[in-house]
């Protein structure tokens, strides 16, 4: 029987335990430890998930259990030092997006985890969302041709605030929260970026910063795409979670439409399937997409250590992803058109 890999979670928020439950759900994982500042937090959770041990000091778990996998569910501004406090000690790092607030903390994330020869994997987990494993499924057929239009949304009117009130007080808002996960869906399934332009929008006055974005990102293949995100559009009954998209191929189109209509167009015809994922045994609708997407994630983990997955995405490729946000801002600021770097990085 092969011993399951330890893994050690750092952050008990709000969102540790949906990693928690994954963890659980991912056959050949365990979580034999917690970790968190607040050690009351830890002790809480370690009591509703039966785990065993519970730390406020990460650099002595570390030590003391040297896992093979460190899930740090903590905010950005810990990221760099966790990782590399993490990158010694571990066979591979997974880190909450986003990476890191800058592309300088970003890269030395990476190369902590390069130095290592260890993976780092940074938990963008919208492409792991079932609708987007079978439009990824559906582009690698071949048979659709290349992509050369691509649009996703995420716009809904849901009261985000009541769980996380933090969200009221980010300079940098949408972009960086969601915006996020849409540049990696548009750089996964589209392909690397060239340049961007983006607007962006405070429709609620009590939000410090933006609530509402539309970018155009031109593609280093020909194709164009659009991310487009809003928390202020008011839908009976609203979205929320759920992503809408649109992929126009050479030789097909898909739209993802909402309650999880998936329509592809192509030589035969038209023809509609839902795309919607189930339930997990702990979760519950709507928030099942994102439930059902940690759960994939947390999989693919164990499958990159056991050496039959490549990261997804690596460090190396988020630092594109990152940078992509970083320019939208810039590009919103100076109402400009921002070139990225060519860097390759495609998967």
């Amino acid at each position: 029987m092969t011993t399951p890999c330890r893994a050690v979670l750092i952050g008990c928020g709000y969102f540790a335990p949906n990693h928690l439950h994954g963890w659980a759900a991912a056959e050949g994982a365990e979580i034999v430890a917690l970790c968190d500042l607040d050690r009351t937090k830890a002790e809480a959770m370690a009591a509703q998930f039966g785990i065993a041990q519970v730390y406020d000091d990460p650099a002595r778990m570390l030590e003391e259990l040297a896992p093979d996998v460190v899930d740090i569910v903590t905010t950005s501004p810990s990221h760099r030092t966790l990782v590399e406090l993490a990158t010694p000690h571990a066979r591979a790092v997974v880190c909450q997006k986003p990476m890191a607030d800058t592309l300088e903390d970003a890269r030395a994330m990476v190369a902590a985890a390069e130095s290592s020869g260890i993976p780092l994997i940074i938990h963008e987990n919208f492409r792991w969302q079932k609708p987007f494993r079978d439009i990824a499924q559906l582009l690698a057929r071949g048979d659709l041709g290349p992509v050369h239009h691509a649009r996703f949304a995420f716009r809904h009117g849901f009261d985000n605030y009541v769980n996380q009130p933090y969200l009221r007080e980010l300079e940098r808002f949408t972009i960086m929260d969601v915006g996020l996960h849409l540049f990696d869906l548009a750089h996964h399934l589209v392909g690397p970026p060239e340049n961007i332009a983006c607007r962006t929008q405070r429709v609620n006055p009590q939000v410090r910063g933006e609530d509402a974005f539309v970018a155009l990102i031109g593609h280093r293949n020909g194709a164009t795409s659009v991310a487009e995100v809003s928390f202020e559009a008011h839908l009976t009954p609203h979205r929320f979670p759920q992503t809408t998209g649109w992929i126009e191929c050479a030789n097909g189109t898909i739209e993802l439409n909402e309650d999880y209509r998936m329509i592809l167009h192509n030589a035969t015809g038209r023809s509609e399937s839902s795309v919607e994922p189930l339930v997990p045994d702990w979760g519950e609708r709507p928030w099942h997409v994102v439930q059902d997407s940690i759960c994939a994630f947390q999989r693919h983990v164990v499958d990159v250590l056991a050496g039959r997955a490549a990261p997804q995405p690596s460090g190396q490729h988020n630092l594109v992803t990152l940078s992509m946000a970083l320019a939208a801002y810039e590009a919103a600021e100076t109402a400009s058109v921002v070139r990225l770097p060519d860097t390759g990085a495609a998967t």
